[in-house]
C-alpha cells in the first residue's frame, strides 16, 4: 500500500494549514501582528516562491503550491469565514450607539475616498463601473490589523472603529451592487439586471426575516445538548445555507455569510458563538492572507514595481488626506486625526473580496484585478509601518501644538504646580489640586493620556521631561512645585537630582514605589517622597481600626505617628539627617 500523498488537494490544504501552525504562534510570541508573515510565507511556499522549483527540486512539492489555480478553493473559504466572523461583530445597537461617527465620517469616508480614486482610475481608461467598484474596494481599511493596533478605548481607536464599523456595513451593498452591475457590464439587458436585483433582495430578506425566526430555535436545541460541538455544527450548517442561497441568486456566497453573521449577532446566542468560532476567525484570515501571498507573480512585481509604488502612494495618500480632514471636521485633535488617517490609509482584506467579486461580474479584466490585488497586498504589509508612522506624525503635531503658557491675566506669570505624569495618581492629584483652587499643569509624554485630559478639562500638555529643553519651557523658577507621579523609579530619581540641582528652593514631591526608593528619592533631593506600599498599608490599617469600633479621633492621630516614624525610618535608610529645610518651608508657606 503507497501511504504517500496522492491528493494534491490535500498536498495543498496540509501546506497551507502547516504554514498557518507556523505563523501565528511564531508572530505572536514577538507581539508583531501575523498578516505580513502570513502573506511572506505565501509567497515562499506559492508558485512565484519555492513551488517554481519543484521540477528541479522534486521533494519541494510536500511543502510547496505550484497551481496557482490550485488555491482558489482555500482563498474562497477563508473569505467566507472571515465575512462571518466580521457580520458576528456587528450589531444594530453597536451602529446606533455611534450613529454620528459611523453614517457621518465612515459614509463621508467611503464614498470621497471611494468617487476619488474611481475618478483617477476612470480617468486613466477604466470604465465607469469597474473604476466605481475598485475605488469603493480601495477605499475600504483592514478592520483586522487597524482596531488591535489602535485598541478602541483611545481617541484614534474609537475613530478608527466608527469608520470601519461603516465599511463593515457597506460590504454587503457594495458586493451587491457590483454582482447587479454584473449583467449590465455584459450588455445583458435591463430584464436581467432587474431579475437579479429582484432575486437578490427576496434572498437577502429571506435570510433576515428567516434567521430571526429561525435561529434561536436551532440554537436553543443545540445548547441543550451541552455539546459544544453540536452547537459549531449549527453554526457551521448556518453560515453554508446562507452562502448556498446567495449562491444561488447570482450573489457571492460572502454575502450570505455576512448576513448570517449579522443575524446571529442580534440573537442571545452571538457570545457562545463568537466563543466557539474564534479559533477559526484567526484561521480564516490566515488562509485568506497565505493565498494572496501565494498569488502574487514576483517577476511580474519586479517587471511593474514603477506602476505598482505609484499606485500604493496614491492610494495612502488620497485616503490619509481624505480621513484626517474628516476627522478635523468631525471635531477631532489634530494628532489624533493624522495619526487614524495614516492608520487606515492602506487598502484592507475585504478590498481583495471586492476585487474579486468584480472580476467574477467581469466589470474588470483579470490583469486589471491582479494588478489591484498586489497593490492590496503591499498595502497591508506596510500598514505596520504606517502605523508607526502615523504616531510619529502625531507626536510631532502634539508637540507643535502643545506649549506651556504660565502667564496670568496681566501678562504676569501665575505660580502653578507642574504634575508630570498624568495616570490615575497624578489625576487624583489635580483633582484634589482643583478642589482647593490651586492653579496647576500636567505634563505626560503619551498622547492619549493627553487627549483624555484635555477632554476631561484639565490644563494638560504633551512633553516628554527627559529633554532639558522642555523643563526650561516649563520656567520652574515661577512654579510652586515639582509634583513627579511617573511610575518608573530610575527617571523619577535622575529626574529629581537634576531638577533639585538647578532649583534648590523648589519644592519637589515624588511617587515612590517603597521604602528604598524613597530614600533614594530623598538622597537626590526630593522635599517629600511618598511610598505607595507605606501610605495603602496605613490606609488600609485606618478602615480596620475604624470598622472594628475604635473612634476615629484617636485612630487618625496613631496613623500620623506612625507616618512621622515611617518618615523617621526612611531617613535613616537614606542616610540623611533631616529633611531639606528651603524646600519643606516653602512648602509650609503655602
Amino acid at each position: 500500500m503507497n501511504h504517500g500523498i496522492e491528493s494534491s488537494a490535500l498536498s495543498d490544504a496540509l501546506v497551507i494549514l502547516g504554514a498557518a501552525g507556523i505563523v501565528i504562534p511564531l508572530f505572536a510570541r514577538f507581539r508583531i501582528t501575523p498578516v505580513i508573515g502570513f502573506i511572506l510565507v505565501g509567497v515562499l511556499v506559492g508558485p512565484s516562491g519555492l513551488g517554481a522549483l519543484t521540477e528541479r527540486v522534486p521533494w519541494l512539492v510536500h511543502v510547496t503550491i505550484s497551481d496557482r489555480e490550485a488555491i482558489e478553493p482555500f482563498a474562497e473559504f477563508g473569505i467566507v469565514l472571515l465575512l462571518f466572523s466580521i457580520g458576528l461583530e456587528l450589531s444594530f445597537k453597536r451602529l446606533w450607539a455611534m450613529r454620528g461617527m459611523v453614517f457621518g465620517v465612515g459614509a463621508a469616508e467611503l464614498i470621497g475616498c471611494g468617487l476619488l480614486i474611481g475618478g483617477a482610475l476612470l480617468a486613466l481608461g477604466q470604465s465607469p463601473i469597474g473604476a466605481l467598484g475598485m475605488g469603493l474596494a480601495l477605499a475600504l481599511s483592514s478592520t483586522a490589523l487597524v482596531l488591535p493596533m489602535s485598541g478602541t478605548k483611545t481617541p484614534v481607536g474609537k475613530a478608527a472603529l466608527g469608520i470601519l464599523l461603516f465599511q463593515d456595513v457597506a460590504i454587503v451593498p457594495i458586493i451587491f451592487f457590483i454582482g447587479a452591475m454584473g449583467p449590465m457590464a455584459q450588455d445583458a439587458g435591463l430584464s436581467a439586471l432587474g431579475w437579479t436585483l429582484l432575486l437578490s433582495l427576496v434572498t437577502v430578506a429571506g435570510l433576515l426575516v428567516g434567521g430571526r425566526l429561525i435561529l434561536p430555535r436551532l440554537f436553543a436545541q443545540a445548547a441543550r445538548t451541552k455539546s459544544p460541538e453540536v452547537f459549531l455544527a449549527a453554526c457551521l450548517l448556518v453560515i453554508i445555507l446562507a452562502s448556498l442561497s446567495t449562491s444561488a441568486v447570482g450573489l457571492s456566497p460572502i454575502v450570505g455569510a455576512l448576513v448570517a453573521g449579522l443575524v446571529i449577532a442580534e440573537t442571545e446566542y452571538h457570545r457562545e458563538v463568537e466563543v466557539i468560532t474564534e479559533p477559526f476567525k484567526g484561521l480564516a484570515l490566515g488562509v485568506f492572507l497565505i493565498t494572496v501571498g501565494m498569488s502574487l507573480d514576483l517577476p511580474v512585481v519586479m517587471d511593474n514595481w514603477t506602476s505598482l509604488l505609484l499606485a500604493v502612494v496614491g492610494v495612502v495618500l488620497v485616503k490619509t488626506v481624505v480621513i484626517s480632514l474628516l476627522l478635523r471636521f468631525a471635531g477631532a485633535r489634530r494628532a489624533t486625526s493624522a495619526e487614524a488617517g495614516l492608520l487606515m490609509s492602506s487598502p484592507s482584506e475585504t478590498t481583495l473580496i471586492v476585487l474579486t467579486a468584480a472580476l467574477q461580474a467581469a466589470l474588470i479584466q483579470p490583469s486589471t484585478a491582479a494588478f489591484w490585488q498586489t497593490v492590496t497586498a503591499i498595502g497591508l504589509t506596510i500598514t505596520p509601518l504606517l502605523a508607526r508612522a502615523g504616531r510619529i506624525a502625531a507626536r510631532r503635531v502634539e508637540m507643535r501644538e502643545t506649549h506651556v503658557d504660565l502667564s496670568g491675566e496681566n501678562g504676569e506669570a501665575d505660580e502653578r504646580a507642574i504634575i508630570v505624569g498624568f495616570g490615575r495618581v497624578g489625576r487624583l492629584i489635580a483633582e484634589m489640586l482643583l478642589e482647593h483652587d490651586q492653579a496647576f499643569v500636567a505634563v505626560d509624554s503619551n498622547i492619549d493620556t493627553v487627549a483624555r485630559g484635555r477632554r476631561d478639562g484639565f490644563p494638560t500638555i504633551f512633553g516628554d521631561v527627559s529633554r532639558p529643553q522642555l523643563l526650561e519651557n516649563l520656567d520652574l523658577e515661577r512654579v510652586s512645585a515639582l509634583i513627579l507621579t511617573m511610575d518608573d523609579p530610575v527617571s523619577v530619581v535622575q529626574l529629581t537630582a537634576r531638577v533639585r540641582e538647578a532649583h534648590p528652593d523648589l519644592t519637589i514631591v515624588a511617587r515612590a514605589r517603597d521604602p528604598e526608593h524613597a530614600a533614594a528619592l530623598y538622597r537626590a533631593g526630593a522635599t517629600d517622597a511618598v511610598p505607595e506600599t507605606v501610605e495603602s498599608s496605613l490606609q488600609l490599617s485606618e478602615a480596620v481600626l475604624v470598622d472594628i469600633g475604635v473612634p476615629m479621633g484617636p485612630v487618625i492621630a496613631s496613623v500620623h505617628e506612625k507616618r512621622a516614624d515611617l518618615r523617621e525610618a526612611i531617613m535613616q535608610l537614606g542616610e540623611l539627617d533631616r529633611l531639606p529645610e528651603l524646600p519643606r518651608e516653602k512648602l509650609r508657606k503655602s
